[in-house]
């Protein structure tokens, strides 16, 4: 009979003591089985003790997750968390410095377990913490340089028990004085500082910034990013990532009001290249392997560099601004190289003159370009792009506009339109604007490599676009079309996580449109769907007409007819005779010919006949009767391979040797079919997979903007007559 389901078997231990086998009963209350048990140690106070995981988390066990205990486990008898908690709480304010550094070690283990977290809280636990960071360092400034590696050790356990304690939730950061904020930022400041009070000050300040609006604010004027950056100079990856983490919350927590000024801050600061070539050689291009943490940091500072985009993006262009107008003008002068000259002919002249350049840039809005960059996104940052472009890649930008102005109206690709749609694309992909994801990882190397990464991104993408045009034939209705493959091109290269722009450039040279396709049919191929049930049906009921096909391709080469070679018994190769099927598949016709025929062998001079109805066999390789004879033995593999022969009457046969092996597969193909037989050259395989695979790629193609109708069209009338039809009979 099996036990209970309230029944747990489990192991105690007691220090100094046997461990004890016993079964719990879950249904009890804990007091009365920890009762139970002192009892059997002959212990008193049995509210003074509790069980534990007799394991490195040591975690109490409370009504809560008692359920959690398994047949099997070990438990620990050990004092309860509230005792333990009122002992760590004196102990920690020995004045034995080893007494206190243990008493430190134990509360810093301790305070992983929320239980005991909760009564060292209410014993007012974190403000003792606090005040030994704020004050009771100093007493120990004088030993600092005696005992260094224990001052250390010290302040290392007791922010660690701090971190601990906080990370549980139960306490609001909102609570901490500046002198304890000062102190903490003055551990990040100092340049040789413990590598665990690194850590958990940078943990600390993390913490504070994401969780409290006014210590944001604190801790703002504490730190600064150029404080930040020596302690990713280091080979610690532990420190580095903590210390994106905080350069990630200050400008991730920005208050609104300031967020442009931070935003701003940030562009400043990458702009001098200092943040993002550190963190380019010393993070991303370091000999240590990217941890996911790490990796999360990257990819959490990339989107908030991206995000430093959203304000142009949603900046819609004012179409009476000069100055944006001048950004347009300037476009044209680049590309045409022609001289403003507000005064020169008639205003009529000079706008028809716009309206045709402005046309050959490729703007929707021919009269008034500046109205294309009214919509957001992506606003003003495709204008900021295009002359990015222009004047960063002047040769490409000018080839691109110029191409495309000589090419036909309806095959050019507009430049002006192209951008725009673009710009937006890369948005949506980068995901400008948005917040980042908790869990992502997804950072792309190649973005720390340059200052202007986005804008230098733009420029590949739309010379891609451009050449992905060309390879399509597109025409000005096939944009969105355009646009969808140019995405997939970019999706596909991304996923590569190239190091370097011109990795990614590179990598897009082998994504053209043609290896789109070809990757899309193999993925499409390699469907499970084409293993389903309904995909292997349309397989079955294809086959019979793609080898019917195969069959009449096979019989009107026999029509044709082949010119075959004598070998003579002294193996001279001079002699020729030629062998084609009537067009009415009855009769084999053959004969002698002095040499090899240039053109059609006509029919007069097939003088020997050979009824297909008689045939009774088709024979190949070593059986056939010349491959037999005592001369053709010592015929190599090769000609053994070629050789065929047609047994007809009762022992007659007419002999072949194909001239090459695909003339040998169409012959014997040719004549099973004839006799209807089974075609199983390796030709008919070949052929057979080629032309099933081509059918059923047709027949599943995809049906861009058809409409399909529900119901079938009607069947047209009858013609009136039906002289329109040739009897070739």
């Amino acid at each position: 009979m099996p036990p209970p389901a309230d029944i747990v078997k489990v192991a105690i231990e007691w220090p100094g003591a046997f461990p004890k086998l016993m079964e719990i009963d879950q249904k009890k209350p804990l007091s009365a089985i920890i009762k139970e048990v002192c009892e059997g140690w002959s212990l008193g106070n049995h509210e003074n003790f509790a069980l534990q995981i007799a394991d490195a988390t040591n975690f109490y066990i409370t009504e809560k997750n008692r359920n959690d205990i398994k047949n099997g486990s070990i438990l620990r008898l050990t004092t309860s968390p509230y005792q333990t908690a009122v002992q760590l709480h004196e102990r920690i304010q020995s004045s034995s410095m080893d007494a206190k550094l243990e008493a430190l070690k134990d509360l810093a283990n301790a305070s992983r377990d929320i239980t005991f977290a909760q009564e060292f809280i209410n014993l007012d636990g974190i403000s003792l913490l606090t005040q030994m960071v704020e004050s009771g360092t100093e007493r120990y400034q004088k030993l600092q340089k005696i005992m260094k590696p224990c001052f250390g050790d010290l302040l290392s356990f007791t922010l660690t028990a701090f971190v601990e304690l906080m990370d549980h939730g139960i306490v609001s950061w909102d609570t901490f004085s500046v002198a304890f904020i000062k102190k903490i930022a003055s551990y990040v400041n100092k340049s040789a500082m413990d590598t665990a009070v690194l850590q958990r000050s940078l943990a600390i300040l993390e913490s504070m910034v994401l969780n409290s609006q006014d210590l944001y604010h604190k801790v703002a004027q504490e730190i600064t990013i150029g404080q930040l950056i020596p302690h990713l100079q280091g080979t610690d990856q532990d420190i580095q990532t903590y210390t994106i983490a905080v350069i990630n919350a200050l400008f991730l927590k920005a208050p609104e009001e300031k967020r442009q000024v931070r935003m701003h801050e940030m562009a400043h600061i990458l702009a001098q290249k200092q943040l993002r070539s550190i963190i380019l050689s010393n993070v991303i291009r370091s000999p240590t392997p990217i941890n996911d943490e790490m990796a999360h940091q990257l990819y959490v500072l990339q989107v908030l560099t991206f995000n430093l985009l959203e304000d142009r993006m949603m900046t819609k262009m004012d179409p009476q601004d000069q100055a944006q107008r001048d950004i347009i003008f300037e476009l044209r002068r680049i590309a045409f190289d022609v001289e403003c000259e507000p005064n020169s002919g008639s205003i009529e002249k000079r706008k028809s003159m716009y309206t045709r350049d402005y046309k050959k840039l490729g703007f929707i809005n021919h009269v008034n370009p500046a109205v294309d960059f009214t919509q957001i996104p992506p606003g003003m940052l495709a204008l900021d792009n295009m002359l990015y472009f222009a004047r960063h890649h002047q040769d490409a930008y000018i080839r691109i506009v110029l191409e495309n102005s000589s090419r036909e109206d309806k095959h050019e690709c507009p430049f002006g339109r192209s951008s725009i749609e673009l710009t937006k694309m890369l948005c949506e992909i980068l995901k400008v604007g948005e917040l980042p994801s908790e869990n992502c990882h997804d950072f792309h190397p190649m973005f720390f490599t340059h200052d202007r990464s986005f804008e230098e991104f733009f420029c590949i993408c739309i010379q891609l676009l451009n050449k992905t045009w060309k390879e399509m034939r597109a025409t000005s209705e096939d944009f969105n079309k355009v646009m969808q493959v140019v995405r997939e091109q970019i999706m596909r290269a991304l996923t590569l996580k190239p190091n370097s722009l011109d990795q990614f450039k590179s990598r897009l040279q082998n994504l053209s449109y043609t290896e789109i396709l070809k990757i899309r049919q193999s993925e499409r191929m390699n469907q499970e769907d084409f293993q389903s049930r309904p995909i292997l049906e349309l397989r079955e009921k294809i086959q019979p007409e793609i080898m019917e096909l195969i069959k009449q391709q096979r019989l009107n080469r026999l029509c044709e007819g082949t010119c075959f070679r004598k070998i003579s018994s002294r193996r001279r190769q001079d002699k020729f005779w030629y062998c084609r099927l009537s067009p009415n598949h009855k009769v084999l016709h053959y004969g002698d010919l002095e040499e090899s025929p240039q053109g059609e062998v006509p029919h007069d001079s097939l003088q020997d006949k050979l009824p297909v109805a008689d045939i009774k066999a088709v024979i190949t390789g070593k059986d056939c009767p010349h491959m037999k004879e005592k001369g053709a033995l010592k015929q190599n593999k090769e000609v053994l391979e070629l050789a065929f022969s047609v047994l007809y009457e009762s022992d007659e046969y007419l002999n072949f040797i194909a001239p090459d092996k695909h003339e040998y597969c169409v012959w014997t193909d040719g004549l099973n079919a004839l006799l209807g037989k089974e075609m199983t050259s390796d030709y008919t395989k070949s052929d057979m997979d080629t032309l099933l695979s081509m059918e059923m790629k047709l027949r599943l193609l995809d049906l861009e903007n058809i409409q399909i109708p529900e119901a079938p069209p009607p069947i047209p009338k009858e013609p009136s007559n039906y002289d329109f039809v040739y009897d070739c009979n």
